[in-house]
């Protein structure tokens, strides 16, 4: 049975990514190099003295770079309230959060790991940094403590070190996958020249391959480059094409769309597809975008927890909130409902998954996750669900 870890717990999505101070931070994050300097983030103070949430008698450790500066500090301030609100949704649970900062720096964060396992912590919620889940999970695995991190890069997932972010490569095989069930069979591309663009292009291969589809162009673009040339390259082979597969943010696909139909191409004409990074009011508000189709959670979940932290903090969370509050509920419903094989890897590798703010989600015995993901169309007045995510995961049973 999927685990359903909180009365607020339902299957939804992730709502537009907000604009302002943190969006940078959460464009850099989902590249799969997220280190302090990409995020926006230096240290500006010696880490804080570790603090405690909960008076359970389970311990579980949250390392977040809570003395950074910039947009991480920013993010972790509301990754830390988001557990602290798990803990105050969930009935009753028998947890005390050991909270750690890593400063945003690998060395800090190993020194929190360390000092969480000698105050008796069971698991590892954290940290954000790529550098920072490495030098965790080194020294987690030497315990035989499963750690729960938030990175987007898959090098460092590992066994007993489970990601729980936003993964490009999910966005890309979901929106692939339902455009060719929908019948678009050949694709053109324009990507950026950039770790993001390496990690959705590596993805997009192996899909369009496995899938029978063909990629009959695919160009890379310089960001903040002139456009012109790379477009011109693809437009030559949009007649061949059913799809353009644009997966950037807000910042580049309108004028990447407007330099394609500069070079001949109609983008009202032709199905556009993107990834995530898509789920912005200015792609909403461009008119030849209107119709395209992107991948990403259902938006309920991510409205209704945005209501209740507002609520409950005064402020907007951050996007990557959801991550904490999910991985906190669901450690809590673990220690409830599984005894002494809580945090076993069976356990946090169940097939039938969990249910969080942001839909059904499962981790593999590898590290990576796997989501149920909607396909959303762009539209005037925000996106429009026209494929629901997946209410159970393929040979789980349910």
């Amino acid at each position: 049975m999927i685990c359903r870890f909180s009365a607020f717990a339902s299957a939804a999505r992730v709502a537009r990514l907000r604009r302002g101070v943190v969006l940078a931070g959460l464009l850099a994050m989902v590249t799969g190099c997220t280190t302090p300097e990409m995020f926006g983030a230096r240290p500006s103070a010696p880490p804080q003295p570790g603090t405690a949430i909960g008076t359970g008698q389970i311990k579980v450790a949250l390392i977040l770079p809570l003395s950074a500066g910039g947009n991480a500090g920013i993010a972790a301030m509301s990754m830390k309230n988001a557990a602290e609100m798990a803990l105050a949704e969930f009935n009753s649970p028998n947890i005390q959060l050991l909270v750690k900062d890593d400063g945003g720096n690998a060395s800090s964060a190993q020194q929190a790991a360390q000092q969480a396992l000698a105050e008796g912590a069971e698991i590892i919620i954290g940290p954000l940094f790529a550098q920072s889940v490495a030098a965790v999970g080194t020294v987690a695995r030497g315990r035989g403590v499963p750690v729960i991190a938030f990175s987007t890069d898959v090098s460092v997932a590992a066994r007993g070190v489970y990601l729980l972010s936003f993964l490009p490569e999910s966005d890309v095989i979901r929106i692939v996958d339902f455009a060719v069930t929908n019948g678009k069979r050949s694709y053109a591309a324009l990507l950026p020249d950039n770790a993001y663009g390496s990690v959705v292009e590596a993805a997009f291969r192996t899909i369009t391959a496995q899938r029978g589809a063909r990629i009959v162009a695919l160009e890379r673009y310089q960001v903040g480059a002139q456009l012109t040339g790379p477009a011109s390259i693809v437009a030559q082979s949009a007649a061949s094409a059913d799809a353009i597969f644009i997966p950037d943010g807000s910042d580049a696909v309108p004028g990447v769309v407007q330099a394609l139909a500069q070079a001949g191409v109609k983008p009202r004409s032709i199905q556009l597809i993107g990834t995530g990074l898509w789920d912005d009011p200015r792609i909403f508000s461009d008119a030849n975008l209107h119709g395209g189709l992107f991948a990403g959670p259902d938006a309920t979940g991510f409205r209704n927890f945005s209501a209740r932290y507002r609520a409950r903090f005064g402020q907007d969370p951050v996007r990557t909130a959801t991550l904490s509050y999910d991985a906190v509920a669901l450690v809590a419903a673990l220690v409830k409902t599984q005894g002494e094989a809580r945090f076993s890897e069976q356990t946090l590798t169940n097939p039938s998954g969990f249910a969080g703010i942001d839909g059904l989600f499962r981790f593999r015995t590898d590290g990576t996750n796997e989501r149920g993901l909607a396909v959303l169309r762009v539209g005037p007045t925000g996106a429009q669900t026209v494929s629901a995510p997946s209410r159970s995961f393929p040979g789980s049973g349910t």
